[in-house]
């Protein structure tokens, strides 16, 4: 299948640009996705002067032509685009309605001018089309379209130069050599006359101009001729933003994407404007694209499905390797925005990704803080377990030793979690996990307190006990002595010394 050139009407003979068609044929070619590597190539000159015709037999498009039997009439209304075929890189051809049309009359001069802003700003490369009997003279139908294209320049929108080719139709034997420098000192003389910003008094044309001169034989006297010859001149559009191409000296190549936005402030700044006042493009493109990126990256990150099976599994507790698991996520989407990002503007770029970074950790802080909240939760469980076993188990000077060793081990092992759940990207949430650190150092507190004060009950309970004890033991004791000394049997002696025994016990637990 043929590929096609998608041509559309991008601004209309009324002057109402065609956004949804802009949009519609970025997304049809892909051209978002040409990143810096492809050329926007406008044609300029007079009506009828087979402007369409070139650009059709250069790149294969489909614009739509002069049919001689009709008469010398307007063919192209408006600004029509389309998409070079068979040509790397990605190029397209922008096709400006003629200059000094009989259909536009005297109030034609302001769409032309306008026409012409808005091809300079937004190309590469400017086929300027002219007759070649126009040169040398000093009433030419070309001169009005240069002086404007010149002074357009002079308002310094964009910060690298712009390649104008000049293609002179009809050549006759006049040597080409010959031509071109007559040309150029028409083009020297264009250029001095015009009226110059301060800042641009001395500058020369050449500062703002790649100029190359070429001649094309009549198309309708030797069409074979001038096919070859175009044929020619269309290996000069390949390549043709790589050093020593056409458009290989250009410094601020914007990306891809960002061209329908551009295109769109252009126009709507040129139709506002008398004089062309537009931000330096790459400030322009980089400032929409970039908050365009990162709101569609932050977009993903809410749905990413992992991050939200983490965020499910936090609801019933922690999640083993949180701070890898979550650090990767976000450092994809980060990677993500700066490979799309990495052709625009550095500080308009990494401002961006800033406030992406800023926002994205926003969203990620809850299930961070809930993580912190289940360790704290881990370690105040795991320690009154430990605790309570050495209540039982501990005895005399080793528990409190026993104790301190239990609550440091536990806020170790709370520390090693925090390391664990920390997030690469993260530098400013020390104060959320301090607040943590000392909710659970003051738990800890607490809970030492109360197992010390349990303990000490029991080891008070513990002597009681062995008071008791001992008190029995010596009564009884001392009564089986008496009565034996006085004759009583042992057996009797016995029993009546267990009972005073146990009745001094009782009443020594009893005031005790």
């Amino acid at each position: 299948m043929a590929e096609d050139c998608c041509s559309l009407q991008l601004i209309s003979g009324d002057g109402v640009l065609n956004r949804e068609g802009l949009e519609n044929f970025s997304r049809t070619t892909n051209l978002s996705q040409r990143g810096v590597s492809y050329a926007v190539v406008a044609i300029m000159g007079p009506q009828s002067g087979g402007k369409s015709t070139l650009l059709n037999k250069l790149f294969q498009t489909d614009f739509r032509m002069m049919d001689a039997d009709d008469g010398r009439t307007q063919t192209t209304q408006g600004i029509w685009m389309a998409k070079a075929i068979g040509i790397e890189p990605f190029t397209i051809a922008i096709d400006v309605e003629g200059s000094d049309s009989r259909e536009r009359g005297q109030g034609g001069a302001t769409f032309e001018k306008q026409s012409a802003l808005f091809a300079l700003a937004i190309a590469d490369i400017v086929i300027i089309n002219m007759w070649c009997h126009d040169i040398g003279r000093e009433h030419a139908a070309s001169r009005p379209l240069l002086k404007t294209v010149f002074e357009a320049m002079t308002r310094s929108f964009r910060s690298s130069k712009t390649s104008l080719l000049f293609v002179l139709r009809d050549q006759t034997m006049t040597p080409l050599e010959l031509l071109q420098r007559l040309l150029r000192q028409d083009i020297e003389k264009i250029w001095a006359a015009i009226a110059h910003a301060d800042a641009h008094k001395r500058t020369p044309l050449d500062e703002f101009f790649n100029v190359e001169i070429t001649a094309l034989p009549s198309y309708e006297l030797e069409e074979m001729k001038f096919t070859e010859q175009v044929a020619r001149l269309r290996q000069r559009f390949f390549l043709s933003t790589s050093p020593g191409g056409l458009a290989g000296d250009r410094k601020d190549g914007q990306p891809a994407s960002g061209l329908p936005f551009r295109a769109q402030q252009i126009w709507k700044t040129v139709k506002k404007n008398k004089d062309l006042d537009l931000p330096p493009p790459q400030v322009l493109v980089a400032t929409f694209r970039c908050e365009q990126i990162a709101k569609e990256k932050l977009s993903r990150l809410k749905l990413d499905e992992t991050w939200l099976a983490m965020g499910e599994a936090l609801k019933s507790g922690p999640v083993s390797e949180f701070g890898e698991k979550l650090s990767s996520i976000l450092e994809n989407y980060l990677c993500q925005y700066d490979k799309e990002a990495i052709n625009h503007e550095e500080s308009i770029r990494n401002e961006n990704r800033r406030k992406l970074e800023a926002k994205a950790l926003k969203v990620v802080r809850p299930a961070y803080a809930a993580m912190l909240q289940h360790l704290r939760s881990i370690a105040l469980k795991s320690l009154q377990t430990r605790l309570e076993r050495t209540v039982k188990e501990a005895s005399g000077d080793g528990f409190e030793a026993a104790v301190d060793s239990c609550c440091q081990s536990r806020m170790r092992k709370f520390e090693r979690g925090c390391e664990d759940a920390t997030i690469r990207q993260v530098n400013d949430w020390v104060c959320l996990e301090e607040n943590v650190r000392e909710s659970l150092r003051r738990d800890i507190e607490t809970l030492k307190s109360e197992k010390k004060a349990e303990y000490e009950e029991l080891i008070k309970a513990q002597k009681i006990k062995k008071v008791s004890d001992g008190a029995g033991i010596l009564v009884r004791v001392g009564v089986a002595a008496s009565l034996m000394a006085v004759g009583c049997d042992p057996v009797t002696a016995t029993a009546v010394a267990l009972a005073a025994s146990t009745s001094t016990k009782r009443l020594i637990d009893k005031n005790i």
